[in-house]
């Protein structure tokens, strides 16, 4: 399920999108908030999704959860229009978690596409097994794998995560990430290092360093991220700063992002600003530029009615000395029903002439109101 960095322009440019996913359900509408969370794990569902947008092919998404117990199953199948007027599948998603033992959660991710012929085909199995400690610690094993032209599982990704709680308000998390080499065995390719610590009020202070092997094969650090997180009433709000080597190779801020996000009876709020050294349309100064600001407003009926209004604000690249625009627009609805929910979701974005255009409406039907609810994003990440 839907939930990005800032690296140079190319990235900025996805923020509109980014801003959909974090604000908007997964597919068109299927997020789930913490609160059914749990009463949706213990039941079987199933909700269906058109998206139609402009210049597009129709595509219809299906996702379903079953649990049986210590096992879960969630499918999502995608289908696209075929010529024929017919929706054909063309992609399949079959996630299965185990609850091995009270320590122990092992999930296998199969994606499936389809060949020339149309017959269904693995591209890729994702593994991953999480063990607990009683006293907090946790280690993760995920590994990916593609078949080869044989069709016999490769490995191609190994990630190794051992999370440690040094006290009752610190923890570490390390993680390292091995990628085939020029011979083909996995070698480490990347490290990131991750301290948590809980302060008073709520305050949440994290420092995140990725690190990279130089020519020795030594461990070199490339970026940095630090974050803090603090609750004051009903307001959560975050500040991130992102660092990344020069060309000097000293470490220079890169990014900030500032979040503020606030709920209320029926209603919630969230900002999110991005400053950054890369503005698009013109050179680096050496400062960080507004140069994205997202908004979302939710809003809840006494009926259950859920409507949420976002839009994403960008530079024009081509004259950005004049302050930010809109250029995308969201629109989501959900309706609760006597045998679910039905959910729709109208995306506006700039055409050719500056104007906000619809470009696709989507709509969700299932049988299961607490699939279908719209999530504002917490900002801080849940280990």
């Amino acid at each position: 399920m839907p939930r990005t960095d800032i690296s140079g322009v190319a990235e900025l440019q996805s923020l509109a999108l980014a801003a959909v996913l974090c604000f908007a359900p997964s597919g068109a509408l299927l997020a789930q908030t913490s609160d059914n969370q749990s009463s949706a794990q213990s039941q079987s569902w199933t909700a269906t999704t058109d998206l139609n947008s402009n210049n597009a092919n129709p595509t219809r998404s299906t996702e379903s959860h079953t649990q049986n117990g210590n096992r879960t199953v969630d499918t999502r199948s995608l289908q696209r229009l075929g010529s024929d007027g017919q929706f054909e599948p063309y992609q399949d998603i079959e996630t299965e978690t185990v609850k091995v033992n009270s320590s122990t959660v092992r999930t296998v991710t199969r994606t499936f596409g389809r060949d020339s012929d149309g017959q269904k085909t693995l591209v890729q199995v994702r593994e991953e097994e999480k063990r607990t400690t009683p006293g907090g610690d946790s280690s993760v094993v995920r590994v990916v794998s593609n078949p080869d032209a044989n069709g016999r599982l490769q490995t191609v990704q190994r990630d190794l995560e051992q999370t440690k709680k040094i006290s009752n308000n610190v923890e570490e998390t390390k993680t390292t990430t091995l990628l085939p080499g020029i011979n083909g065995d996995l070698a480490p390719a990347m490290q990131v290092q991750e301290r948590r610590q809980r302060g008073a009020n709520g305050t949440l202070e994290s420092q995140r360093t990725t690190s990279l092997p130089d020519v020795s094969g030594d461990w070199q650090v490339s970026e940095t991220r630090h974050a803090t997180t603090k609750q004051e009433g009903n307001t959560h709000s975050t500040e991130e700063s992102v660092s990344r080597l020069d060309p000097d190779g000293k470490l220079s801020e890169v990014s900030r992002t500032v979040t503020k996000e606030s709920d209320g009876p029926g209603e919630k709020s969230a900002s999110t600003q991005v400053y950054s050294v890369d503005v698009p349309g013109s050179g680096r100064d050496g400062s960080l530029h507004l140069v994205n600001r997202s908004t979302t407003t939710q809003h809840t009926t006494s009926t259950g009615q859920q409507t949420t209004q976002s839009q994403v604000e960008q530079p024009d690249p081509g004259d950005p000395g004049a302050g930010l625009r809109v250029t995308l627009r969201t629109t989501d609805t959900v309706r609760p029903a006597s045998s679910g929910a039905q959910a729709t979701q109208t995306i506006q974005a700039l055409d050719p002439n500056g104007n906000l255009t619809v470009v696709s409406v989507d709509t969700t039907k299932s049988d299961n109101i607490g699939v279908v609810k719209v999530q504002i994003a917490p900002s801080e990440k849940q280990k």
